[in-house]
């Protein structure tokens, strides 16, 4: 028997969606960035290099299932980050797209402070806002 007062919440559906709308488009704005940057049309190809990276996203959220702790830093947040990055260079490379290794080290990087950035970040705002709660709960019992 579990303690539902200790068991981690099951996420909503919402929730659940918000995470994946949030990866959808921050590995679309590391795609438009990369495009901009390299002054090529931003919009105009931007699904051919999108898709690669796109279907590594689907196998990470696959892979971890996601959709259990969607905002978890490890495991989702590390397994998504990788899966991108490993399934969308081998995707790349097989279909005729071209990988270098400067572009692997920055996709990393990027897609790192992206993916695993955003799930650190809302963890952070979740324990501050705990953290008040508790310090109100405490100083409501004293009042």
């Amino acid at each position: 028997m579990t303690d539902r007062s200790t068991a981690p919440a099951r996420p909503t559906t919402a929730a659940i969606v918000l995470a994946a709308v949030i990866d959808v488009v921050l590995v679309l704005a590391f795609v438009l960035i990369g495009r901009g940057s390299h002054g090529e049309n931003v919009v105009g190809g931007a699904l051919v290099t999108f898709w690669p990276f796109g279907a590594g996203l689907v196998v990470g959220w696959l892979a971890c299932a996601a959709w259990r702790r969607p905002q978890a830093v490890w495991l989702t947040g590390v397994v998504v980050w990788a899966a991108i990055l490993v399934v969308g260079m081998l995707l790349r490379v097989v279909s005729g797209q071209g990988i270098a290794s400067s572009f692997v080290v920055v996709a990393a990087i990027v897609l790192a402070v992206f993916l695993i950035g955003w799930r650190a970040a809302a963890l952070l705002v979740r324990r501050v806002a705990s953290r008040r709660r508790d310090r109100a709960a405490v100083a409501g019992h004293r009042g």
